[in-house]
């Protein structure tokens, strides 16, 4: 447990969302905001390199834009910076292998790894020279396609609990007795009956309600591949019994991650399932904030779906700017490197046992979330690949399905599995 009340020294944006459909309004250029840019430029021992991000939140004049053009003067070159929402990148790549202008360097939400992995536009790690030793496995398998990686983890954000330590205090609830599901609602039931909110989590029927299933659905040993095994009616159920009991609003069946925040923000709910993007937010809440882990059924820490990007290099008809578009990704991911974006975004936990070993030297408060980071999964590991989305959408739907009561959980998931064969066979 981690009790928060002063605000991190790092820098972070004031909302981030690592799910893969989440789209922030507008793609711009952060060097002249006029939009997407050509393809890859410049000679191969110098002038420009293209880089492609999904951040358009930080412009030319954030430490974001600094971070990356350091790499670029430390290689020799110049980056040209575009950052677009996180499904438009996804399809500008798509198009830009077709169009043979791919960018030299992108960074891409890591369930569109296997994605772009599938066309053949992307270099493997291996091809290009680059060591991935170090990576925790749990967070490279994100990008693991056939047994290769595609890509590397510039860092990591995941799930885990929020509380109100002040409505846990009142209700006589000890946060460190929430060890398990039972547990857990023992205490939903413990706050309501002192007259406070129980948890908000976000059910909505987008990737964001199958990123905040994910560790209920994982914590109850179901996998993805049985979308209606009797481990994931389980974890269904506890949702659905939640809403019955009064322990849940019914309004998490449309609320985003966002959302989310702003009902905890009310101070009304003891719970909150949502991301390390939060912590500065908590941090300067109006109560007592702290963590706990997502709880799995019978104990321990459920795994939580990872967030974040991965720095991947798209395959170039002239080969020979592959030396310094190694020197830039090299530059990204030095554990100093990765601190150092750490620190610039404040929500990246970074992938090596080194990176955050210095990075809770530097801020202790973040050791709840490391432990969430290396007990989380890649939502397209097991390999899903490019089934996971199709599997994704069947199983935010049974979650719709089942919180308005259209279908009981057995039922919503035994259709959802049937979809999912359907759509991946």
């Amino acid at each position: 447990m981690q009790h928060t009340r002063r605000k991190h020294t790092t820098l972070a944006a004031s909302a981030a969302l690592a799910v893969a459909g989440v789209s922030v309004l507008g793609a711009c250029s952060s060097d002249d905001g006029s939009g997407s840019s050509d393809g890859a430029s410049g000679d191969a021992a110098g002038g420009t390199y293209t880089w492609w991000d999904p951040y358009p939140q930080h412009d030319g004049s954030s430490d974001w834009e600094a971070r990356v053009q350091a790499c670029g003067e430390d290689a020799g070159v110049t980056i040209e910076r575009t950052a677009y929402d996180t499904t438009a990148l996804t399809n500008q790549a798509l198009l830009s292998a077709q169009e043979g202008t791919s960018p030299d360097v992108i960074l891409i939400d890591n369930p569109a790894v296997s994605t772009l992995a599938d066309t053949g536009m992307l270099t493997t790690v291996e091809e290009f020279g680059l060591d991935t030793s170090a990576i925790d496995q749990n967070l490279l398998d994100a990008g693991v396609v056939d047994g290769s990686a595609y890509g590397i983890p510039i860092g990591a954000n995941t799930l885990s609990l929020y509380y109100n330590a002040d409505v846990l205090s009142d209700a006589g609830v000890d946060p460190a007795s929430i060890t398990d599901w039972d547990s857990l609602t023992a205490a939903l039931e413990q706050v309501t009956g002192a007259g406070h909110k129980g948890i908000t989590f976000a059910g909505i029927g987008t990737e964001e309600g199958s990123f905040q299933f994910l560790p209920w659905f994982w914590g109850a040993g179901a996998d993805l591949t049985d979308l209606s095994s009797p481990e994931a009616v389980e974890a269904l159920e506890l949702w659905t019994t939640w809403l019955d009991e009064g322990y849940a609003p019914n309004t998490v069946i449309n609320n985003s991650q966002n959302t989310v925040w702003e009902e905890f923000l009310t101070g009304d709910f003891a719970f909150a399932e949502n991301g390390t993007w939060q912590v500065n937010s908590a941090a300067e809440a109006e109560f007592e904030t702290g963590i706990v882990q997502l709880p799995g059924k019978d104990g321990g820490v459920a795994p939580a779906p990872t967030g974040g990007e991965f720095i991947v290099a798209p395959v170039q008809e002239d080969t020979a700017r592959y030396d310094v578009t190694n020197q830039i990704v090299e530059c990204m991911t030095t554990p100093e490197g990765f601190v150092e974006t750490a620190n610039t975004f404040a929500y990246y936990i970074p992938p090596t046992s080194e990176g955050q070993e210095a990075l809770l030297e530097e801020n202790p408060d973040l050791e709840p979330w490391v432990e969430a980071v290396q007990n989380a999964k890649g939502r397209t590991s097991d390999g899903l690949g490019t089934d996971y989305p199709l599997i994704s959408e069947a199983l935010w739907t049974a979650v719709q399905n089942a919180l308005s009561g259209a279908a009981t959980p057995a039922e919503a998931l035994e259709t959802a599995q049937s979809e999912a064969e359907s759509a991946t066979s």
